[in-house]
């Protein structure tokens, strides 16, 4: 099979990085899918992986969490799907990933692939919104529906992959007031698109952006990005006895300074269950199929802001160097293995 992959830790300004090469089939296994693979998205775990991690030695290491595919032949002991079955999902971080023509994953962490998008646009949701869902209702404990008392959720860096899919769900399934952190005009217009109630600018202080809006103190906070160079104006914008997740890996925080509040602090990482083989780790498909649900109905939508074409090393590299940017609003797609189309 057709796969893109590398053998050392590197930065793109290394040689020779992530190439095109081709590695043998994989081979179903217990409750195992095989799945086609035909379009992927980019992650900034795929970016951190590459950086850190190298192949075992002689090895080649795949990088690649989210997939939208076919099932092509299943494990002995799979009873959720079957072959020609369109399914979608974010995969297992302690496995191969999935940018290859062939991936194997455990079948509870793939849902249905949602009738209403085509391949691409939903190879964009997984990993994002297994998190943003994970976020905002296991960790940040927002209540679906009209809550006892008024809900407020900031969320720092609204225009990112999962704050996209973090403001829909909050908007459309929650009564909070949604406020989402952007910083250009044009990734500010993206998250209004996505339902904001209101967009403040997180290169000021985030108190007089609040105070700017009519909204001094917040519920919850979920801080996407940056969170240590904004943590210290988190905890004096979350309200007494509120609640704080964070998805991203900070420098050293001071959470003292949520003493006084009594404020909650939380981490959400949607690999635990995989990593961990926790018993629950089939709620991860019960999520998915709902997402799928929720996007046919017309609730929630795709998050594609960039389509990058084929499935090759070349634009693999295009697609890292964006994330890396940090200039990147929504997701990065990219479908098929034809490698010798021109990159667009």
């Amino acid at each position: 099979m057709k796969a893109i992959a590398y053998r050392q830790a590197h930065t793109l300004a290394d040689a020779p990085g992530l190439e095109d090469v081709t590695l043998p089939d994989p081979v179903p296994q217990g409750r195992d899918l095989l799945v086609e693979v035909r379009a992927i998205s980019v992650n900034p775990v795929d970016t951190k992986v590459r950086r850190s991690t190298s192949a075992p030695e002689g090895g080649w290491q795949v990088l690649g969490w989210d997939a939208a595919g076919v099932v092509r032949a299943v494990g002995p002991e799979v009873t959720a799907f079957r072959v020609g079955d369109r399914v979608w999902y974010a995969g297992d971080i302690t496995r191969p990933g999935t940018n290859a023509e062939l991936h194997l994953v455990g079948e509870r962490l793939v849902g249905p692939m949602p009738q209403t998008l085509d391949f691409a646009q939903a190879a964009a949701l997984p990993l994002t919104a297994i998190t943003a869902w994970e976020l905002l209702f296991d960790r940040l404990g927002l209540t679906a529906g009209e809550a006892f008392a008024p809900q407020s959720l900031l969320i720092v860096g609204a225009a990112g992959g999962v704050g996209s899919v973090l403001t829909q769900l909050a908007r459309q399934l929650t009564r909070a007031t949604v406020i989402g952190t952007a910083s250009r005009p044009e990734t500010q217009a993206w998250v209004r698109e996505l339902g904001a109630h209101h967009v403040i600018d997180h290169t000021r202080l985030l108190a007089e952006e609040l105070q700017r809006i009519g909204v001094p103190q917040v519920t919850h906070i979920a801080s996407l990005t940056q969170t240590d160079q904004h943590f210290a104006q988190c905890a004096e914008a979350i309200a007494p006895q509120g609640r704080i997740a964070l998805i991203d890996d900070p420098a050293p925080i001071d959470v003292r300074l949520l003493k006084r509040k009594s404020v909650s602090l939380h981490w959400e990482l949607m690999f635990t269950r995989s990593l961990f083989q926790t018993e629950d780790m089939a709620e991860q498909r019960r999520l998915l199929t709902e997402v799928s649900r929720l996007v046919d109905a017309g609730t929630l939508r795709s998050t594609v802001a960039e389509h990058f074409g084929a499935i090759n090393a070349a634009n693999l590299r295009r697609a890292h160097a964006l994330i890396e940017s940090g200039q990147a609003r929504g997701k990065v797609v990219l479908e098929g293995f034809a490698q010798d189309e021109t990159p667009r």
